[in-house]
């Protein structure tokens, strides 16, 4: 257990390390990358999809020939999903000086790591955490998915112009990503004529939700933009259904998994979300992402994390090939100036170190996510520069 004095000093550590330019890794043997993810937990179907990807983008670069013919290898760090975890993850990396390190882990870590690292002068990069505050820690952190803001945005034009819903029940799950996520949708629902009859609010734990669905089929909306979790949206839109309503159903990257799917059982069908991959993508990159994943991982069906993971790795390993390991100041501007095609878009990223892509629509049919649509407009969907 790191108590709250050593994290502290192995931070003030970090900070001297990086201010004196130490390299940041040994120059012979495997160069190591940070990595961490819920791997126990709440979460942990989400932390294994994250651990996946990652691992599938850092073998594809050594079969490559790996950094300079050194092979690359992750420090993987389990952090529950759990807030709490964020400082002691950040301490441990950079106290071992590595010259990157990746989240494949929720808003709530994520967001407490991003500024240790950032203080270290350490380059971190969030694959999928959607909190604002996370690149707002400091130019050292950058994020390959969208802000919720961003995403929400997404879902109102999804709901109004291209389903044409007008009057919408948003059920928002209680924690940083639903707040951000409906914020967003709140923002532009007016631009698209959207009106929101009434604001419903669970907590993460809930899974039984009778007198929300009984309100809100007395609401009779004509659609339903809800936020949640495999784990709690399954259980949501399966009692949706089962009370007799019929109106689309809007979720977002949170619900991007089979295991949804599974969760809600055939109330899944039909259900789409605002998300990162097009599984009926014909762009080289995610037509190979998604053969190789499933090819290495049999039995698995790829998901948002995984993608975004893999994306958000091979951002940094992209980095490292350019201008190596030892200078971190030298790492961050290169991952500044990315401009990677990858399974999840075409990455490149703001002054904010946001990433500024496309959002993919997935509808659930027979059972699988596929394709409905595409939101590439740029001015709706740009991050925030500050």
């Amino acid at each position: 257990m790191i108590n709250r004095r050593t994290s502290l000093q192995i931070a003030l550590a970090g900070v001297s390390l990086a201010a004196l330019g130490v390299p940041a890794l040994a120059q012979t043997g495997p160069i190591k990358i940070g990595f961490h993810a819920p791997l126990t937990g709440f979460a942990a179907a989400d932390g294994k999809s994250a651990q996946l990807g990652a691992e599938l983008a850092v073998a594809q670069a050594n079969a490559a020939g790996g950094i300079g013919g050194r092979k690359i290898e992750l420090d993987i760090i389990d952090d529950q999903g759990k807030p709490e975890q964020g400082v002691p993850v950040a301490n441990r990396f950079i106290s071992e000086k590595y010259p990157v390190v990746v989240s494949g882990s929720y808003s709530g870590p994520t967001r407490a790591a991003a500024p240790v690292f950032h203080g270290a002068g350490v380059p971190y990069i969030s694959s999928y955490a959607i909190h604002p505050d996370i690149t707002r820690s400091g130019n050292y952190v950058f994020r390959t998915s969208f802000m919720g803001e961003v995403q929400g945005r997404a879902g109102a034009k999804l709901v109004g112009e291209l389903l044409g819903k007008k009057n919408v029940a948003v059920i928002t799950v209680n924690n940083d990503f639903g707040q951000a996520l409906a914020s967003g949708f709140k923002e532009a629902a007016p631009k698209f004529g959207v009106s929101i009859i009434k604001e419903y609010f669970f907590g993460m734990p809930d899974r039984q939700f009778g007198p929300l669905v009984a309100s809100v089929k007395a609401d009779n909306p004509e659609a339903i933009y809800a936020s949640g979790y495999f784990f709690n949206a399954g259980p949501l839109v399966a009692q949706l259904r089962g009370a007799g309503i019929t109106v689309p159903i809007i979720g977002q990257e949170g619900y991007d998994g089979q295991k949804f799917i599974e969760i809600a059982g055939k109330a899944a069908e039909g259900v789409i979300i605002t998300t990162s991959l097009d599984r009926d993508s014909k762009a080289p990159e995610a037509v190979a992402f998604i053969s190789e994943f499933e090819k290495a991982n049999p039995g698995v069906k790829v998901d948002m994390v995984a993608a975004s993971t893999h994306t958000a790795t091979r951002v940094a390993l992209e980095a490292l090939k350019k201008v190596g390991i030892a200078d971190r100041a030298k790492i961050r501007e290169a991952i500044a100036a990315t401009n990677l095609e990858a399974s999840t878009g075409r990455i490149s990223f703001n002054k904010l170190g946001e990433v500024k892509k496309s959002v993919q629509n997935q509808i659930v049919k027979d059972g699988r996510w596929r394709h409905h649509s595409v939101i590439d407009d740029p001015v709706l969907l740009a991050p925030p520069e500050s």
